[in-house]
This record gives C-alpha cells, sequence and structure tokens, in this order.
C-alpha cells in the first residue's frame, strides 16, 4: 500500500490585505504610476481609478485635446474636481497625473482623505520611458528633455512632500515595484494592514 504526503508547507498563500484609505500614486510623467497602479490594486484586491482617465470620459476629450481648447488653469481645476470625488468613493489606488500633486489644496485633500505615494524616479529612467511618446501636452516643445528637465527640478521638492516613497528605477519589474509600495504602505497601519 502506497503512502501519499501531501506537503502543505511548500504551499504559500498569497497575504490578504484590509487597506484603510485610498492610495494615490504621485510624481513625474513617466514614473510608472499607471502600470504600478494598476499592479497594486489587482493584488490588493481594489478598484484602480485614475484621475486623467476620469477627466477624458468626463469631458469626452482627451488631456491634449482639454489643453488646447481650455488651456492648462482650466485642466487643473477639473483636475481637483475630480480626484475630490474619487477620494470621497470607495477606497481603492488612485493614479494622477504628473501635475496634480502640485497644488497644495490637492495635497492636502490627499493627506486628509488618503495616503500619497510617490514613485521617485530620477530623470534619465523618466526620459527613456517617455521620449518616444506624443501623449505627453507638457512636452510638445522645440526641446522636449530641457523641458522634462525644467518639470522635474521643479516639481521634486514638492513631491518630497508626499507621505510615503517608493523608488521607480529603470529596471525594477512592476511586481517588484508593487512589493516596494506594499513595504512602504504598511509602515502606515492607519493605511494598509495584513489581515
Amino acid at each position: 500500500m502506497s503512502e501519499f504526503k501531501h506537503n502543505t508547507s511548500s504551499v504559500e498563500l498569497a497575504p490578504s490585505y484590509s487597506l484603510h484609505k485610498t492610495v494615490v500614486l504621485v510624481g513625474m510623467m513617466g514614473a510608472g504610476k499607471t502600470a504600478v497602479g494598476r499592479a497594486l490594486a489587482a493584488r490588493l484586491g481594489v478598484p484602480f481609478l485614475d484621475s486623467d482617465a476620469e477627466i477624458e470620459s468626463a469631458a469626452n476629450m482627451t488631456i491634449p485635446e482639454i489643453f488646447a481648447r481650455d488651456g492648462e488653469a482650466f485642466f487643473r481645476a477639473k483636475e481637483s474636481q475630480v480626484i475630490g470625488r474619487l477620494l470621497s468613493e470607495k477606497k481603492g489606488i488612485l493614479s494622477t497625473g504628473g501635475g496634480a500633486f502640485l497644488t497644495e489644496k490637492n495635497r492636502n485633500m490627499i493627506t486628509e482623505r488618503g495616503v500619497s505615494v510617490w514613485l521617485r524616479a530620477d530623470l534619465e529612467v523618466l526620459w527613456n520611458r517617455v521620449r518616444h511618446k506624443d501623449t505627453r501636452p507638457l512636452l510638445r516643445t522645440e526641446n522636449p528633455y530641457a523641458t522634462l528637465r525644467a518639470l522635474y527640478e521643479a516639481r521634486v521638492p514638492i513631491y518630497e512632500q508626499a507621505d510615503l516613497i517608493a523608488e521607480s528605477d529603470g529596471d525594477t519589474a512592476i511586481e517588484d515595484m508593487v512589493d516596494r509600495v506594499l513595504r512602504s504602505l504598511l509602515t502606515r497601519p492607519d493605511v494598509l494592514e495584513r489581515t
């Protein structure tokens, strides 16, 4: 009579988590907010929200079209409204446009109702990710690299005010980035707990 042994110790169950506040990913264009945000939401089993996608859907226009027709000030006002609405709805992972966190009103709203995580990437990583895309209205200039560098230098001191930071380098796989963000979030039991 043969005996079967079942080794249950080799089967690892993925940890489960309880999300208490919406996680708002902030940072420069090309930092990975959308890709990491989608994967993080899937891992946690919560909704993924994208403020830019919500704005485009409401306006029935792309972000570049909104910039061209109505200007950046109009776009930023709509962006604040959308972020406020999304923070008031079901908890999840919210990816924001690169300029969203620059507005003090948005930073305060995010800190009060959620938690901000800056996906910090250096300038060269960002440039390698965005230089072949034509979907960035702020980079439609004569010298897009110089424009990106100027934006980067102006924005980094503001991104440094984020509640948490996760490094986004050019070599780390998305799932490993999710692990980095989770480790950061677990330092805040008011935001995320293992269950």
